[in-house]
Formats: structure tokens, sequence, C-alpha cells
């Protein structure tokens, strides 16, 4: 496959600096990707490399199987009139700014809700655990602050009261 860039989507989901973990199981690193669906070029590049995987795969993948979902399907805030696109590693993707710095966790840059900058790679999977269209992830770029979502951190300062010196 070829990597390809998804310019200026919103993050959601990430687990860039360390690997997901579900019901105690270690998963990878993995985001997910909201591309507008006002961005025809980024949906007709996506759909072009899909439709191109799988022919050259010679298998038939339905669309529920493939990594591009429509975000109106979605229960999940903020996804409505997006593509989401998850894609995910075994490796740590690069992680950098907008100058090109490599961003730790602690910098807290990368975040549910802001935009960025990612690259990907498509996949087939064609085994025992069935055949679908998945995406690698390589690196992902800040792009610029969104709303954010989730669990971010809750400034709970001025819920304590002031304490006389003891």
């Amino acid at each position: 496959m070829s990597k390809m860039m998804l310019k200026n989507v919103r993050l959601s989901f990430p687990s860039i600096f360390r690997k997901a973990e579900f019901d105690g199981n270690e998963g990878k690193f993995e985001g997910t990707f909201l591309i507008d669906k006002k961005d025809k070029k980024t949906k007709a590049m996506l759909d072009e490399a899909i439709d191109k995987a799988v022919a050259e795969a010679k298998v038939s993948i339905p669309s529920d199987k493939r990594c591009l979902k429509d975000g109106d399907d979605s229960q999940y805030d903020g996804y409505a009139d997006h593509w989401s696109l998850k894609a995910a590693s075994s490796k740590r993707p690069t992680v950098i700014d907008r100058d090109k710095t490599p961003l730790v966790e602690e910098d807290e840059r990368i975040y549910p809700g802001c935009y960025v900058n990612a690259i990907i790679d498509l996949w087939i999977q064609n085994n025992k655990y069935g055949k679908r269209v998945n995406a690698n992830l390589y690196g992902v770029q800040f792009v610029k602050d969104g709303e954010s979502w989730g669990m971010g951190q809750i400034d709970v300062s001025d819920d304590f009261s002031d304490l006389d010196d003891l």
C-alpha cells in the first residue's frame, strides 16, 4: 500500500502515546480521525485507495468491514456530518507539533477534539479472523486546537476551601 495524509482532521479516541486497553487487555496505538463531509477531495482519495486495495486483493469486503465509516451512523458526539476512519499500529507513531518538533503526552497538545494531520496506509485483512479493510497509523501532527471531548483534565481547585495555617 502507499502512505497518504489526512489533512486537518479531528482526532477522536486517541491512544497515541500509550497503547489502548480494553477489558485489561493491551491493544494498539490508535486514533479515529473525523473527516468533514464537505471535504470531497479527501473522501474521494480514500474511496479510490480502498477500492484499489480491495481490487488488488481480489476479495469482496462489505462496507461495514471497512475502516471508513459514516459518522452519521455513530452515537458519538461530533461524528455527525463527518466520515470516521480508525487507524492503528503496534508501534508508537511519530507525534509532532506544527513545527515538526516531537511531542510527548505531557505536552497536552494531542487530545480528543484537536485537529491533526495523520499519515496512514490501508491494508487488506483476509485470514481466519475475517475480511476487512484496515488502516495503519504512522504519524500524527498537531494542527490546531478544537473543543476537547471526553475525559480531559477537570479543574476542581474552586471546589476546595482555603485552609488556615496549622
